[in-house]
């Protein structure tokens, strides 16, 4: 048997299930790389010893009682540091919650621990997501395995970094406007946003604006759809709702898609002019060459909206930032950018922000008119490749800042905006500054729904050519 940190999350589970190695095995191996590891790329807020320990002995005595046992008994999954995990330090990021301890567990909490996995520990997030880097001020940033100068994105770059540096074969991760498919693309991994309503925010969390969805960052498709058939479950009194897959998301890689009608898109939604390197562009390239091997019709796109309206998505950006439970008192404790953005939220109207959402919906349905004849858009997943520590977060001018993230990443938040399900997958692989990096596409969904179609795609691309798991020497 390979490594146990070489195993892919359900090679990793069917392990533990035969007997091939212990969940007592499986958390000391994981806790001694996550100690050894993590911190040199900034993976972990907070480690849980005592908790994965616990949660180990519970899955030993459920594979000796036999039975009927969950899909990913004994597998390590942390938990980033925007969702609470009962009794364990939750501080998204930010000195304005040091040392606050989470009440309960959240719902994908829950679900994890329901589906049998390990909870080694908090992954480091910037302060309450908001920056497509992770450099908060409360732990060490976010590094990419392949490049440790560089950033592992954002804003789920501990869960990318865990994942990459060969600690755990995935990690939860959250997606408000590209966080889970940022750090895919920086890391070298796979990433899928969900469509709205496919993962639930209960029992306690609410929807709001519709934007942020939860999910994992992974080394294969595959691990991908076996997490989504985990958080899909419904959670009572839920606002959205979709159906189900008709079997499972896991099964739906076993179905390659029949011919698509595929537009590529790589000007730039959400500015007028920013940088689109040359190496997002050729793996854009190599995309196209698979897809149009495979049969499915390939064609150019265009943008389905102006910058200007993307701007609609600004305000609901701001008043969730400023809607984060910040103590009066702890206001400047916040990094620059957080009370930035705060004060931003603080200078619109409620009829305004009301305005916001409602021309949010309207992008959705124009985007769906402009794209009405195709069935998924390709583009780069970034612009560039991830920027060097501290090159992007700018202190002295957050909205210098601000503008760099969307130059950055323009085109995730988009189907955050539309609410389809989107994926960054690592196709290419390119040499920048002297250092092979992975450099990601995006494969986004016109429609709501479409995530069996999606990881079919993305399964069959994964399939006729495969990317590296972890970085040289991991």
């Amino acid at each position: 048997m390979s490594d146990i940190h070489e195993l892919s999350a359900l090679d990793l589970a069917a392990a533990v299930r035969a007997g091939e190695v212990s969940p007592d095995d499986v958390v000391e191996h994981t806790l001694e790389r996550a100690e050894r590891l993590g911190p040199s790329v900034g993976a972990f807020a907070h480690l849980t010893p005592e908790l994965a320990r616990e949660q180990a002995a519970e899955a030993t005595r459920r594979l000796r009682e036999g039975g009927d046992l969950p899909p990913f008994l004994g597998v390590p999954v942390p938990v980033k540091d925007l969702s609470m995990v009962a009794g364990q330090p939750f501080e998204a990021g930010s000195a304005a919650l040091r040392g606050y301890v989470a009440p309960a567990d959240d719902g994908v909490t829950v679900r994890l621990r329901e589906a049998g996995t390990l909870m080694v520990g908090k992954t480091t997030t910037p302060e309450f997501g908001l920056p497509p880097y992770t450099e908060p001020d409360v732990a060490a940033p976010a590094r990419s395995p392949w490049d440790p100068r560089r950033s592992a994105g954002g804003s789920s770059g501990g869960a990318g970094a865990a994942v990459a540096a060969g600690i755990v074969p995935a990690a939860h991760a959250s997606d408000g406007g590209g966080s889970i498919r940022i750090p895919a693309a920086a890391c070298g991994l796979v990433g899928l946003k969900s469509s709205r309503g496919r993962v639930s925010k209960g029992p306690l969390g609410v929807d709001g604006a519709g934007l942020t969805v939860d999910g994992v960052v992974t080394r294969t498709v595959r691990d991908t759809a076996a997490f989504l058939d985990v958080l899909s479950r419904p959670w009572p009194g839920d606002h959205y709702q979709l159906p189900g897959p008709q079997d499972s998301f896991l099964a739906a890689c076993d179905r390659p898609p029949a011919r698509l009608r595929v537009g590529v898109l790589t000007r730039p939604i959400n500015v007028h002019e920013a940088e689109v390197h040359e190496t997002s562009l050729a793996a854009v390239e190599r995309a196209v060459r698979l897809l149009e091997g495979m049969g499915h019709t390939v064609t150019t796109t265009q943008v389905p909206f102006s910058p200007e309206e993307w701007n609609s998505f600004a305000p609901l950006w701001a008043v969730g930032a400023l809607s984060a439970p910040v103590p009066p008192e702890a206001e400047e404790l916040l990094v620059p950018l957080t009370r930035w953005m705060r004060e931003q939220g603080r200078g619109y109207s409620g009829l305004e922000y009301a305005g916001a959402v409602s021309a949010v919906q309207q992008l959705a349905r124009k985007a769906a008119g402009v794209w009405q004849d195709l069935d998924v858009v390709l583009t780069p997943a970034l612009a560039t490749p991830p920027p060097f520590i501290g090159e992007m977060r700018d202190d002295a001018d957050p909205a210098a800042d601000f503008e760099a993230q969307k130059a950055f990443t323009p085109w995730t938040s988009p189907w955050n905006m539309l609410g389809a399900p989107a994926i960054s997958l690592p196709l290419h692989r390119a040499e920048v500054h002297g250092v092979t990096l992975p450099i990601g596409v995006q494969l986004g969904a016109t429609r709501l729904g479409e995530e069996e179609m999606l990881l079919g795609l993305a399964a069959a691309l994964e399939a006729a050519d495969p990317w590296p798991t972890t970085p040289p020497g991991r």
